[in-house]
């Protein structure tokens, strides 16, 4: 009786549910399962696999690192030419203002970019219309910050054709209100890795991970990025890039069609 009166509760409360709040929720449902089986499949891969890097974005000591999937100075399999060198995109991330209000942010995203980033935006005033991103990723906190800089300052952002934007810059591109891809832009994610000189334990590894895409899909829901964006790079390891196709871009909304965002007015 007591699991019939259970069933009963739960399937008033199922059909009270608005027909516009179900799909959010039943997403949301599918990347809490996602997360939980590569949680477990994370593990494993720890402690199988020792010396695999795994990237620890809380970590101050964190280096700014390339992608592991770089081979031979480049991403293996890039669906178009990077035209910027490997030694570029290695240094710490720099800043370079151009004509147009075009802010070309270029180069690994280290520990402390953030802070250089919000200093060169204070700066400019608002002068910068347009973030022109050209990166390796790098730590996954200063990329959130620089995100969330973006979007408060109602300011774009793009990949132009023959630049990279991988690992956590994709977290940078979707702060824009507004943000382009050319074509041959080459834009790919993957899980987070451990770039600090400390190895981490299984269970240490594991807890940053679950932290830090909690921290991640948050951010990119309120930028209005559709989930499946993050799902790949969770399904994605550390030494793989998951190369994103022009219309699944559109599919995610990590690109926009000239427009504002409908998220771009909730600025957090």
């Amino acid at each position: 009786m007591k699991i019939e009166a259970a069933g009963d509760q739960l399937k008033r409360k199922l059909l009270s549910i608005d027909d516009s709040t179900l799909p959010r929720l039943v997403l949301h449902a599918l990347i809490a399962a996602a997360v939980a089986f590569l949680v477990i499949d994370f593990r494993n891969l720890m402690i199988a696999n020792a010396e695999l890097p795994v990237f620890d974005p809380a970590a101050p000591d964190s280096m700014p690192v390339l992608p592991p999937v770089l081979t031979d100075g480049e991403p293996d399999n890039a669906p178009s030419e990077i035209t910027t060198s490997v030694e570029l995109l290695k240094q710490p991330i720099t800043f370079e203002l151009q004509p147009g209000g075009i802010l070309l942010a270029r180069g690994a995203i280290d520990y402390g970019a953030a802070g250089r980033f919000q200093q060169e935006i204070e700066a400019r005033g608002e002068y910068v219309k347009t973030v022109s991103l050209d990166s390796p990723g790098g730590a996954v906190g200063d990329a959130l910050a620089m995100s969330k800089l973006i979007r408060e300052k109602k300011i774009g952002t793009k990949v132009v054709k023959g630049a990279l934007c991988a690992s956590s810059c994709p977290i940078v591109l979707a702060g824009g209100i507004t943000r382009n891809a050319e074509d041959g832009a080459v834009i790919g994610v993957h899980q987070v890795f451990n770039g600090s000189k400390e190895k981490l334990s299984p269970e240490r590894a594991m807890s940053d991970a679950q932290r830090t895409t909690a921290d991640v899909t948050r951010h990119l829901d309120e930028m209005g990025i559709k989930p499946g964006l993050w799902i790949h790079a969770m399904e994605t390891p550390p030494d793989r890039l998951y190369y994103l196709r022009p219309e699944e871009m559109k599919e995610f909304a990590l690109v926009t069609t000239g427009e504002k965002t409908a998220a771009a007015a909730k600025v957090k």
